[in-house]
């Protein structure tokens, strides 16, 4: 017992430097907040602010989140395009903090939405990456707090969640019960005041694991000017993390080679990163964003797109309803999968990020193969 409490002592010691003055970080999404935790492993967690089963378009954060947020010192988010709700709050509770918006880091792939219901044949290897230089008014210094150009935010028509009376008003929640279907339900009602900016950016830029591999760097390096005495760690498990997401990229490639070229619908238009990456590529969407349900005419249309396209599957997101699903593929004599772009069935953490890629991935095999 002596020699196991000496032990036990021993590594509290050594443990503590590395946990001393580690900084509070907030992320938006649960994507996000793995790979914050890949960088930070060993040292300290992330808080996330959005539960994975929410909508990221249109969220009112919880008392705990809005806490989290305010005593954050550095924030990690997709950036406004993904959370326009959340640009607001960020000025108001965490104004103080660093600010880390992915989709403006330099390097970034950043493509443009889609538009209609059917989706017009391209080719992705024309599609460039153009980062934070085809992104004027945000702000690229977002490591250096003082510096941040609150202007650069769209913060028009998303007054809703910004002042502290919100988070008042959730006040009767438990912080704790993050599944908590009501809730869940009001914030997928609330995206419908928050839809896709369609002709824009869009802002699923995490389903390019390229992305993924450059932010993790990013973060690394965000994290080490906040806490220098932990910076060899953090740059040591960013660069751990960037070889085992591109020996992922080339597990998945090789695991999607037999399926090119077979068309597919998924259920909103959020996974045009992972196509153009992969190489694969859907025709349609059945909703225009993920909280609203498809009028008749978009239904007539992709259901005779897949007739006239030979479409192999139709795909389901986890939380959103599967009967929009039937609408477009019943009789059709086509398969139907889901994919989560946002890890809604997955425990957060370090692993989220590659578990979502290789289930998305699973999911197109199986549902795209004869």
């Amino acid at each position: 017992m002596y020699r196991f409490s000496l032990s036990a002592a021993a590594l509290s010691a050594v443990a503590a430097p590395l946990w001393a003055d580690v900084p509070a970080v907030a992320t938006d999404i649960a994507p996000v907040h793995a790979l914050v935790s890949q960088v930070m492993e060993g040292v300290g967690e992330p808080a996330l602010i959005v539960p994975p089963r929410a909508s990221p378009h249109g969220y009112a954060m919880r008392p705990s989140e809005a806490r989290a947020l305010s005593g954050a010192d550095l924030v990690v988010w997709v950036g406004p395009a993904l959370t326009p709700w959340l640009a607001e709050p960020l000025e108001t509770l965490a104004g103080e903090a660093s600010h880390l918006a992915l989709m403006a880091q330099a390097g970034t792939r950043v493509l443009e939405f889609r538009e209609g219901a059917t989706f017009e044949p391209h080719d992705h290897g024309d599609e460039e990456e153009h980062g934070a230089e085809g992104h004027d008014g945000h702000d690229h210094d977002a490591h250096d707090h003082d510096a941040h150009d609150h202007d650069a935010h769209d913060h028009e028509g998303h007054d809703d969640h910004a002042e502290d009376d919100d988070h008042e008003d959730h006040a009767d929640h438990d912080d704790d019960a993050h599944e908590d279907e009501a809730h869940e339900e009001d914030a997928h009602e609330e995206a419908d005041g928050h839809a896709h900016a369609h002709g824009g950016d869009d802002p699923h830029v995490w389903l390019d694991p390229r992305n993924g591999q450059l932010w993790l760097g990013q973060i690394a390096v965000a994290l080490a000017e906040l806490d220098p005495e932990n910076a060899a760690k953090y740059r040591e498990n960013a660069a751990a993390a960037q070889a085992e997401l591109a020996d992922l990229e080339a597990e998945i490639a090789e695991k999607l080679a037999p399926v090119q070229g077979r068309p597919f619908i998924v259920f909103h238009d959020a996974y045009h990163y992972f196509e153009a990456r992969f190489d694969i590529e859907a025709i349609g969407a059945i909703s225009e964003n993920d909280a609203r349900a498809p009028g008749a005419a978009r239904v007539a249309e992709l259901r005779a797109s897949v007739q006239e396209s030979g479409a192999k599957c139709v795909f389901a997101e986890p939380q959103f309803n599967p009967g929009l699903i039937a609408a477009v593929s019943e009789g059709q004599g086509v398969k139907t999968g889901t994919l989560d772009p946002i890890g809604a069935e997955l425990a957060p953490g370090a692993t989220l990020y590659a578990e979502l890629l290789r289930g998305m991935a699973d999911s197109m095999a199986e549902c795209l193969s004869d």
